[in-house]
């Protein structure tokens, strides 16, 4: 006659470390009908027989071996192994929305890589994509190597389920449980399939939604990154729509009285006239002059002048009129200015767009002949005389001087960078300008630098 043995007991530690145990319990519930079947066939009356199958380091792991005597009647080990069975799916529940958190915080990293601004100037991207680098931010590892790092997981989770299967099968008798209390086990352990299925196939529709949504980022950031290259190739070509025949700046970076430049050429007799310059400026209280015309007699011929907290002024023949331009943010500005003797209209521009007009600005004065044409200084004396309260502190280029009044639509189109159109009386050429004490000369392409002031 063999020994009444002890119910078979679940080493609390082991179900909450190990999923597999509570989905192999799932997939014992059909065999435990036909162990049953079998043990009462074959069992001797008043006997029971049950194979408790324990890991070999389970002793060690604090897993307690079952006791002969001294068992608990078979209801109570039934409701303390339900006990323990929930206590098994509340742990994995809290598992799962552990990894659920994981996954939504990589997608949170993901989407933050898309607000990257390219910091680093672009050497730095061009840099990083010859060295073959990954430009995705902060994550990890590449996506792809997560995605598949899952689908092994889950392989892997697979087969211990199927090997604990088999075990359960071998080693598992429900035979001494009642009838009712299997249904209601079976019922019990169905439930907890369905849901720990129900979270399998979340966790794999969220796999596909990250694998899709690294995919689109990844591809919008390459997209990007190429428009960006292409458009730094284009400047390293030189590739412009405006080619300036002389392409440099004069700089002035010191308020004094000795550096200026000085333009060779002078001017014939003008009815009417238009001055357009590149100028940048960040000087203050005021920019200064960035250009005068003096002529023997006439120290005030034409001057452009921003002095103090005044506006910028125009002056001819030593009359005033008050311009609404706005330049001293040390930004790169596009200036016009034009004026004809009739009834003295003139009008005032600033990167291609009219801002003022006026009349009365010394009318029927024909701008004389033969005088000194100064950037940088305001002349008290013919080509002398300077003071330094009154320099222009910056850079200029492209300072040209027609006999006529240009059309607001060809100052639009010099301003956007679209023509090239020198001036007839005074075109802004390397040769037709020097400089002194300290001024210089450097290479530019203005439109491209104000692209960069943007």
């Amino acid at each position: 006659r063999a020994a009444p043995a002890s119910p078979m007991r679940l080493c609390p530690g082991a179900a909450a470390a190990m999923l597999p145990v509570v989905a192999g319990l799932l997939l014992a519930v059909a065999a435990g009908g036909r162990a049953a079947a079998v043990g009462d066939a074959e069992s001797p009356p008043g006997s029971r027989f049950v194979c408790t199958s324990l890991p070999l380091d389970a002793v060690g792991a604090g897993c307690p071996v079952p006791m002969q005597g001294g068992a608990l009647p078979p209801e109570e080990e039934l409701r303390a192994t339900v006990l323990q069975l929930r206590e098994t799916v509340l742990q994995q529940k809290e598992t799962i929305g552990s990894q659920r958190d994981a996954i939504r915080e990589l997608t949170g990293k993901l989407s933050r890589c898309e607000g990257a601004d390219g910091k680093g100037g672009t050497a730095a991207w061009r840099k990083e994509l010859s060295k073959g680098k990954d430009t995705m931010g902060d994550l990890p590892r590449d996506p792809a190597q997560v995605i598949d790092q899952l689908s092994r997981t889950m392989q892997t989770l697979k087969d211990r389920l199927e090997s604990l299967e088999h075990q359960l099968r071998a080693n598992v008798s429900y035979a001494a449980l009642p009838p009712e209390l299997r249904e209601m086990l079976q019922r019990r352990l169905g439930d907890l399939e369905r849901q720990l299925l129900s979270k399998v196939a979340e966790l794999e529709d969220e796999k596909s939604l990250l694998h899709n949504e690294t995919s689109a980022h990844r591809q919008k950031t390459e997209t990007a990154l190429n428009a960006l290259l292409e458009r730094v190739s284009e400047l390293e070509k030189g590739n412009s729509a405006f080619k300036s025949p002389d392409e440099f700046k004069v700089s002035l970076p010191l308020r004094t009285n000795y550096l200026y430049g000085k333009i060779k050429k002078t001017l014939p007799e003008l009815y009417a006239f238009t001055v357009c310059l590149w100028l940048r400026s960040s000087a203050s209280p005021g920019i200064g002059t960035p250009f005068s015309y003096a002529v023997p007699g006439q120290a005030n011929e034409i001057v452009l002048i921003e002095w103090g907290n005044n506006p910028i002024e125009l002056l001819i023949n030593d009359k005033v009129a008050q311009l609404p331009l706005f330049v001293s943010d040390g930004k790169w500005h596009h200036i016009c200015i034009t004026w004809t003797t009739r009834d003295g209209m003139w009008e005032a521009f600033q990167d291609g767009e009219k801002l003022g007009t006026g009349e009365n600005l010394a009318p029927w004065h024909p701008i004389k002949p033969g005088g000194v044409l100064i950037l940088g200084q305001e002349q008290d004396t013919v080509g002398g005389r300077f003071d330094a309260t009154q320099a222009f502190v910056g850079e200029m280029s492209q300072f040209n001087i027609w006999d006529r009044v240009l059309k607001a639509e060809d100052i639009m189109n010099i301003a956007n960078c679209s023509t090239n159109m020198p001036g007839n009386i005074i075109p802004w050429v390397d040769n037709n300008v020097d400089v002194f004490g300290g001024a210089t000369k450097w290479p530019v392409e203005t439109c491209e630098e104000r692209l960069l002031d943007l």
